[in-house]
């Protein structure tokens, strides 16, 4: 290590580290290379707006024991790097994270950048509920890109609406953006109905969750892991969505991988298949309309 000199050389020393220990990047990088480069400026109390020259700026001894700490400690604990810097970005906004809660990467983001337009007009998007919410990020970037929206966001847990809180205010939302400690709908207002119903529930089958890479196992299970082929908590929020959506209203979910489970499910219900231009699958739309028609 004596060898390594600048903040290049330890972004290339530790990708190759990354890589020889067969590591999983899905938690906001894709590849090794973008991981070392994350965790290297991290520990140097730097961003991505570095000039590209400075990457040849030689580092401090006491620099280097803190980049090779970091690196090393992707390693040994096989941790999400966003868990390890306490941060990670989501639709271009800055977010809080820690074990508590799952790392943001849902292909939703596209969506709530366009105000979920085509599919809605955005300027008629008055009240929006994000179910399952966790860090808050889906329900912050719906108030973000909807500024003259409403939002409720609900999740079970405590301790990921204790993160939520922490983003709700990082991002001074606390005026349009409610918080509820909720199994779903139950703890709403009486009442309340929405344009538009949002959520990345749990949905990964105990089959499917047993086989997910270490990096996954260290995001809590209650985000991610849901029973019957992982449509339990998915059927509850289609069977309740119509009372909760005005007339003209939609409800987007992703399912991931249990897409196939649920066209099996319900052969003949009229899911609309989301496509992305940055990728990602498994996301589905239906019209208030169509709820009413279905007998989920």
């Amino acid at each position: 290590m004596n060898d390594l000199k600048t903040i290049r050389d330890f972004v290339r020393w530790g990708a190759s580290r990354f890589n020889e220990a067969e590591l999983f990047f899905g938690h906001g990088t894709e590849n090794a290379l973008d991981e070392s480069l994350a965790l290297v400026l991290h520990a140097l109390h730097l961003d991505h707006t570095l000039p590209e020259s400075f990457l040849d700026a030689r580092l401090a001894d006491t620099e280097k024991d803190a980049v090779a700490g970091l690196l090393q400690r992707r390693i040994d604990e096989q941790v999400p790097a966003a868990y390890l810097t306490g941060r990670s970005w989501f639709a271009g906004l800055e977010f809080a994270v820690n074990e508590h809660v799952l790392v943001p990467r849902s292909p939703i983001a596209e969506l709530l950048e366009r105000g979920f337009e085509p599919w809605i007009e955005a300027d008629a998007v008055g009240r929006v509920l994000d179910l399952c919410t966790g860090s808050g990020c889906i329900a912050i970037a719906a108030a973000a890109y909807l500024p003259h929206a409403e939002v409720d966001a609900v999740d079970i847990s405590t301790q990921a609406l204790g993160v939520a809180a922490d983003n709700v205010r990082k991002h001074g939302l606390e005026e349009r953006l409610r918080l509820y400690c909720s199994d779903l709908y139950d703890a709403l207002p009486e009442g309340a109905v929405y344009d538009v119903i949002v959520s990345n529930p749990p949905y990964v089958s105990h089959e499917e969750y047993q086989g997910l890479p270490g990096e996954y196992h260290m995001e809590p299970a209650l985000g991610l892991e849901a029973d019957d082929e992982g449509l339990a908590i998915v059927v509850r929020i289609l069977r309740q969505a119509s009372a909760r959506l005005n007339s003209g209203g939609i409800i987007i979910i992703e399912v991931g991988n249990s897409a196939d489970a649920l066209e099996r499910r319900y052969p003949d219900a009229p899911f609309t298949w989301l496509e992305f231009e940055r990728g990602g699958d498994g996301v589905f739309l239906l019209t208030e309309e169509q709820l009413k028609a279905y007998p989920f």
